[in-house]
Protein backbone atom coordinates (compact mmCIF):
# COMPACT_ATOMS: atom_id res chain seq x y z
CA UNK A 1 0.00 0.00 0.00
CA UNK A 2 1.40 3.39 -0.89
CA UNK A 3 2.51 5.66 1.74
CA UNK A 4 0.22 8.71 0.75
CA UNK A 5 -2.81 6.60 1.71
CA UNK A 6 -1.44 5.57 4.73
CA UNK A 7 -0.70 9.00 5.27
CA UNK A 8 -3.95 10.32 4.61
CA UNK A 9 -5.47 7.98 6.58
CA UNK A 10 -3.52 8.95 9.79
CA UNK A 11 -4.63 12.61 9.01
CA UNK A 12 -8.24 11.79 8.43
CA UNK A 13 -7.87 9.43 11.91
CA UNK A 14 -6.66 12.83 13.66
CA UNK A 15 -9.36 14.78 12.79
CA UNK A 16 -11.92 12.90 13.31
CA UNK A 17 -11.00 9.79 15.47
CA UNK A 18 -14.59 8.18 16.11
CA UNK A 19 -18.08 7.73 14.89
CA UNK A 20 -19.59 8.12 11.59
CA UNK A 21 -17.25 9.82 8.97
CA UNK A 22 -17.84 10.42 5.29
CA UNK A 23 -14.92 10.86 2.87
CA UNK A 24 -15.36 12.05 -0.69
CA UNK A 25 -12.88 11.01 -3.07
CA UNK A 26 -13.24 12.36 -6.23
CA UNK A 27 -11.70 13.89 -9.65
CA UNK A 28 -12.18 14.97 -13.38
CA UNK A 29 -12.04 10.73 -13.92
CA UNK A 30 -14.65 9.08 -11.99
CA UNK A 31 -12.84 5.65 -12.73
CA UNK A 32 -9.89 7.14 -11.51
CA UNK A 33 -11.49 8.33 -8.70
CA UNK A 34 -13.03 4.60 -7.58
CA UNK A 35 -9.16 3.74 -7.68
CA UNK A 36 -8.29 5.77 -5.26
CA UNK A 37 -10.81 5.33 -3.03
CA UNK A 38 -10.31 1.85 -2.75
CA UNK A 39 -6.81 2.54 -2.14
CA UNK A 40 -7.88 4.90 0.67
CA UNK A 41 -10.43 2.59 2.07
CA UNK A 42 -7.53 -0.01 2.22
CA UNK A 43 -5.02 2.28 4.14
CA UNK A 44 -7.82 3.19 6.52
CA UNK A 45 -8.95 -0.45 7.14
CA UNK A 46 -5.25 -1.33 7.80
CA UNK A 47 -5.76 0.75 10.37
CA UNK A 48 -8.15 -0.87 11.83
CA UNK A 49 -11.37 0.89 10.88
CA UNK A 50 -14.43 -0.41 9.43
CA UNK A 51 -14.84 1.12 6.18
CA UNK A 52 -17.92 0.55 3.79
CA UNK A 53 -17.44 2.14 0.15
CA UNK A 54 -19.62 3.30 -2.23
CA UNK A 55 -19.72 4.70 -6.14
CA UNK A 56 -21.14 7.14 -8.12
CA UNK A 57 -20.60 7.31 -12.12
CA UNK A 58 -22.99 9.79 -12.39
CA UNK A 59 -22.59 11.97 -8.97
CA UNK A 60 -26.27 12.78 -9.04
CA UNK A 61 -26.50 14.46 -5.56
CA UNK A 62 -30.33 13.79 -4.31
CA UNK A 63 -29.60 10.04 -5.12
CA UNK A 64 -26.60 10.16 -3.13
CA UNK A 65 -28.08 11.46 -0.01
CA UNK A 66 -30.95 9.69 0.20
CA UNK A 67 -29.30 6.05 -1.39
CA UNK A 68 -25.71 6.02 0.28
CA UNK A 69 -25.81 8.92 2.98
CA UNK A 70 -28.72 8.78 4.67
CA UNK A 71 -28.75 4.99 5.34
CA UNK A 72 -24.99 5.62 6.35
CA UNK A 73 -25.93 8.46 8.91
CA UNK A 74 -29.00 6.03 10.94
CA UNK A 75 -26.04 3.30 11.53
CA UNK A 76 -24.57 3.95 14.57
CA UNK A 77 -21.08 2.88 15.35
CA UNK A 78 -17.36 4.00 14.69
CA UNK A 79 -17.01 3.43 10.70
CA UNK A 80 -15.85 5.29 7.68
CA UNK A 81 -17.62 5.62 4.33
CA UNK A 82 -15.58 6.30 1.63
CA UNK A 83 -17.60 7.30 -1.45
CA UNK A 84 -15.62 7.73 -4.95
CA UNK A 85 -17.02 10.14 -7.85
CA UNK A 86 -17.04 12.42 -10.46
CA UNK A 87 -16.18 16.08 -9.63
CA UNK A 88 -19.77 16.99 -9.10
CA UNK A 89 -19.20 15.52 -5.24
CA UNK A 90 -17.23 18.65 -4.60
CA UNK A 91 -19.69 21.16 -5.82
CA UNK A 92 -20.98 23.56 -3.93
CA UNK A 93 -23.81 21.42 -2.87
CA UNK A 94 -22.48 18.17 -2.19
CA UNK A 95 -19.37 19.82 -0.66
CA UNK A 96 -21.05 20.05 2.58
CA UNK A 97 -21.53 15.89 2.76
CA UNK A 98 -17.85 15.42 3.63
CA UNK A 99 -16.05 15.38 6.85
CA UNK A 100 -13.03 15.13 4.35
CA UNK A 101 -12.30 14.78 0.47
CA UNK A 102 -9.59 14.02 -1.70
CA UNK A 103 -9.19 15.49 -5.11
CA UNK A 104 -7.61 12.93 -7.53
CA UNK A 105 -5.94 14.33 -10.65
CA UNK A 106 -2.99 13.61 -12.75
CA UNK A 107 -1.33 15.58 -15.50
CA UNK A 108 -1.59 19.04 -15.54
CA UNK A 109 -5.43 18.99 -14.72
CA UNK A 110 -6.14 21.71 -12.13
CA UNK A 111 -6.78 20.72 -8.55
CA UNK A 112 -10.26 21.48 -6.55
CA UNK A 113 -9.73 24.43 -4.37
CA UNK A 114 -12.23 23.06 -1.99
CA UNK A 115 -10.80 19.57 -1.32
CA UNK A 116 -8.89 18.62 2.15
CA UNK A 117 -6.47 16.93 0.11
CA UNK A 118 -4.97 16.51 -3.34
CA UNK A 119 -3.26 13.44 -4.72
CA UNK A 120 -1.24 13.49 -8.05
CA UNK A 121 -1.82 10.05 -9.37
CA UNK A 122 0.14 10.32 -12.96
CA UNK A 123 1.35 6.49 -12.14
CA UNK A 124 -1.39 4.94 -9.70
CA UNK A 125 1.41 2.54 -8.03
CA UNK A 126 3.19 5.59 -6.73
CA UNK A 127 0.16 8.52 -5.58
CA UNK A 128 2.32 11.74 -4.05
CA UNK A 129 0.56 14.47 -2.16
CA UNK A 130 0.15 17.90 -3.92
CA UNK A 131 0.07 20.94 -1.58
CA UNK A 132 -1.61 23.84 -3.30
CA UNK A 133 -1.05 27.92 -2.45
CA UNK A 134 -4.37 28.75 -3.19
CA UNK A 135 -4.15 32.37 -1.94
CA UNK A 136 -1.76 32.81 -4.56
CA UNK A 137 -5.01 31.68 -7.42
CA UNK A 138 -7.37 33.88 -9.26
CA UNK A 139 -11.35 34.30 -7.72
CA UNK A 140 -11.56 32.30 -11.12
CA UNK A 141 -9.72 29.34 -9.97
CA UNK A 142 -11.13 26.25 -10.58
CA UNK A 143 -14.73 27.41 -11.47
Amino acid sequence: MAETWSDIASEILHLYPSGGRLIGVAGADAERSRRAADDLAAALDAAGQTVERAHTADGDEQALRADVIAPFRAGSGDRVLVVSGPASLLDAGARGLWNYSVWQLAGDEKPHTAASALVQLDDPATPYRRFADFCALPGSFGA
